[in-house]
């Protein structure tokens, strides 16, 4: 894929995403680089790009606030003299499950900095994805049966019962759009393989990662979670984990609410995990060599996330993810959408495969 530039990756959000056209108004909420999420430029970028479009631009500074996310009263003002309002910033993720203001384009983005605009993540057209979630969304609404598994150990089974209206998901724009519609976890069971345990980025509290010494097995039965299985001082580590944050919010410990698996090749994550898990669980999640379940608390995303890493997918007899490589060509539309879209078939074709695991010792 040729002339791939963040400036092409913020017009791609512009014109494909959000579909802004000349003369109408842009906010950008940001959140400050010093909260160590999102960088310096983006905001830079994505201004200059949108006013070469004819948007005029304002930006707003909206912080982090981990502990009680919220839109001010000064904050909804802003937003209602907008047609666009664009977040780089956690805000928008934190809050993409409550209410916002009625008649915006609202796009929240996953593209965190300037490496991540000037990407195939960013640069693949936004249209491409959009049509291959809707593909998959197809395919699992009509399932009998999916059965997933990876090379630690993970073998999950089960028949989707999909919620297609538009209540089953965020209706806040995402860009990238690398994940399909998450399918609710209650008609599944199996097992887990774990390494770690870390957030959703819904809410943020201290011992947000813990880190296993050997692969964990959580027990799935049917969207509940009924227990781990693995080196005993891992499984007490584990339990200890979900009583700490199912008491800290009063949530229901073991519901397990959903799980999706990332479609977009593009979506690499350039950095240690380790260094910011809460960047990684924010922003690595859309890459195919990853499988993420929302646990912990009876709605979505829930507080604790379950990742697969490379897992294998089958659906009804076909593996549409093989090893942590997705197979868009294997969806009924899959081979019309990537004719289509050159841009998006380069990108399966060479897969960005960094997700920010690094060799440890």
């Amino acid at each position: 894929m040729s002339d791939i530039t963040p400036e092409r990756g913020a017009q791609n959000l512009l014109a494909n995403c959000a579909h802004a056209t000349a003369g109408e108004r842009l906010l950008i909420a940001y959140e400050p680089p010093e909260y160590g999420y999102f960088d310096a430029d983006s905001v830079e970028i994505v201004s200059r790009v949108a006013r070469s479009m004819g948007l005029s631009v304002d930006t707003v500074d909206v912080g982090f606030n981990p502990d009680n996310p919220h839109l001010s009263p000064e904050l909804l003002a802003r937003f209602e003299s907008a047609d666009v309002i664009l977040f780089l910033a956690r805000l928008g993720d934190q809050l993409r499950f409550s209410h916002m203001p009625k008649g915006k384009k609202i796009i929240v983005s996953f593209a965190l900095s300037r490496e991540q605009f000037g990407s195939g993540f960013s640069n693949g057209h936004h249209d491409a994805f959009m049509e291959l979630k809707a593909e998959i969304n197809a395919v699992l609404n009509n399932a009998q049966e999916v059965q997933f598994t990876c090379p630690l150990g993970t073998d999950v089974c089960g028949r989707p019962e999909m919620n297609l209206d538009p209540s089953g998901d965020t209706s806040i724009l995402r860009f990238p759009m690398s994940v399909f519609t998450p399918v609710p976890a209650h008609s599944f069971s199996g097992r887990v393989a774990l390494t770690f345990l870390t957030g959703t980025g819904s809410k943020y509290y201290e011992g947000y990662t813990t880190e296993f010494t050997h692969p964990v097995l959580a027990c799935l039965d049917k969207g509940r979670l009924t227990g781990f299985e693995g080196h005993p001082s891992d499984v007490a580590q584990a339990e200890a984990h979900y009583d700490r944050v199912a008491g800290q919010f009063g949530i229901d410990r073991n519901f397990v609410h959903s799980w999706h698996a990332g479609i977009h090749p593009g979506c690499g994550y350039p950095w240690d995990m380790r260094r910011n898990y809460e960047r990684w669980s924010g922003a690595a999640f859309g890459n195919p060599r990853i499988l993420h379940f929302h646990t912990c608390g009876a709605y979505a995303p829930g507080e604790i996330s379950w990742n697969v890493i490379d897992p294998t997918v089958v659906i009804d007899g076909t593996t549409y993810w093989d090893n942590g490589c997705f197979y868009a060509e294997r969806l009924p539309g899959g081979p019309s959408i990537l004719n289509r879209y050159p841009c998006a078939a380069g990108l399966f074709e060479q897969p960005d495969m960094d997700i920010g695991l690094r060799k440890t010792g």
